[in-house]
């Protein structure tokens, strides 16, 4: 009966999806609310770029609804302390608020990405207050038990790099949205095996909204083809929501799951790819004095693209990937010290950046080739 709570909300997430996303294309169509096209875009034509409005009133309303549903009717018992575990969801939804109504400025009108990033350390800041924290690293870096004074500050800075980094990898069709259900679904599997019902709802409810969203996003709509953008309201939020799920799943705290070794090497690997790429990302801007905050073309699947992948190829390339993470160290924690996979990680990450840098600069240079002969046959 307990996987019911899980099931039936997932299938009305989708269904809800399938149904608000087109109204919402029709709306933003009719408005002419689309996304600008520059250089550093890869879209040449015009997209809306409001589907992520769809995101956090499905989100809140079904999970709203079916702990309503649970705890009124008593048809199962979820052994969950519904007092210690409340106030964490509570600041979750105040969290996912705040930044739809950033997330929709900044699609209808632009908003200071200074504001953008004072919000992020607001929302950041929730968590610790409701209980939720990093109080151990269960021997990652040498390191176990951390006090307030130091995880405090830790999941603050975590939350806003998850934030930064799922909001930077939005840059092509499907990937953002893709990685997100890929993370949901792990998430949601890891807690359903932890028995921890309610946070897998939540994350299960998040993968069933972006299903949808990732069909009309990479196909379009069934008539003239159609896409949509998720904005940054979309991927604001989705941050924050897998945030939420990945601190849950680090902090060693009952109420919310037993204690599990590795759970910290686990649940970052779920983010591996965005978090790597935009530390790259930043690390290449400060070399070259680039500033931090200001769009370039310097992201992963910029690369891959430069490398002569189409577009569905590079989001499939970067999907598959971050599965590969998961799969590897949810197996390796079994086997191999936390402090090792860690190395294992950075080792085939930056194994992969190096393959893809050779084989871009091999196609740059093919290209060249290519025009110089154009040209002197001409």
């Amino acid at each position: 009966m307990k996987i019911l709570i899980i099931i039936l909300p997932f299938l009305v997430a989708v269904f809800l999806g399938r149904i608000i996303t087109p109204f919402i294309m029709l709306v933003t169509y009719k408005r002419r609310l689309f996304d600008p096209i520059n250089s550093r875009k890869l879209h040449m034509h015009i997209i809306p770029r409001l589907g992520g409005v769809a995101f956090v009133p499905i989100q809140c309303f079904l999970f709203a609804l079916t702990v309503i549903v649970v705890y009124k009717v008593n048809f199962v018992a979820l052994n969950i302390n519904i007092f210690e575990v409340s106030p964490m969801f509570l600041s979750l939804m105040c969290g996912l608020v705040l930044l739809f109504i950033i997330g929709i400025g900044d699609d209808l009108i632009g908003v200071n990405y200074k504001w953008k990033f004072f919000t992020q350390v607001v929302v950041a800041c929730l968590f610790p207050v409701s209980g939720l924290w990093i109080n151990d690293l269960q021997g990652l870096f040498f390191v176990t038990n951390l006090s307030p004074w130091v995880g405090v500050p830790l999941t603050i800075f975590v939350v806003v790099l998850i934030l930064n980094a799922v909001n930077l990898i939005d840059g092509l069709d499907g990937l953002c949205s893709g990685l997100i259900a890929v993370s949901s679904l792990v998430f949601g599997g890891l807690f359903v095996y932890y028995n921890a019902w309610i946070h897998a709802l939540f994350a299960f409810i998040t993968a069933g909204v972006l299903l949808p969203f990732f069909y009309f996003n990479v196909f379009g709509t069934t008539r003239r083809r159609r896409r949509i953008f998720m904005g940054d309201t979309g991927s604001l939020t989705l941050g924050f929501s897998i945030a939420f799920l990945t601190i849950s799943f680090v902090t060693n705290n009952k109420a919310i799951k037993p204690f599990s070794e590795g759970a910290i090497v686990i649940a970052f690997s779920t983010l591996i790819v965005p978090i790597f790429d935009v530390a790259r990302v930043m690390y290449v801007r400060w070399r070259t004095g680039a500033p931090l905050f200001r769009p370039d073309r310097n992201h992963l699947h910029h690369k891959l693209l430069e490398a002569g992948l189409t577009h569905s190829n590079a989001m499939l390339c970067i999907l598959t990937l971050s599965l590969s993470f998961c799969v590897f160290n949810i197996v390796a924690v079994k086997y191999i010290n936390d402090n090792l996979i860690v190395i294992c990680d950075i080792l085939l990450w930056v194994g992969f950046q190096y393959t893809f840098n050779l084989v871009g600069k091999h196609v740059a240079k093919k290209k060249t080739s290519l025009l110089i002969v154009k040209g002197f046959i001409r």
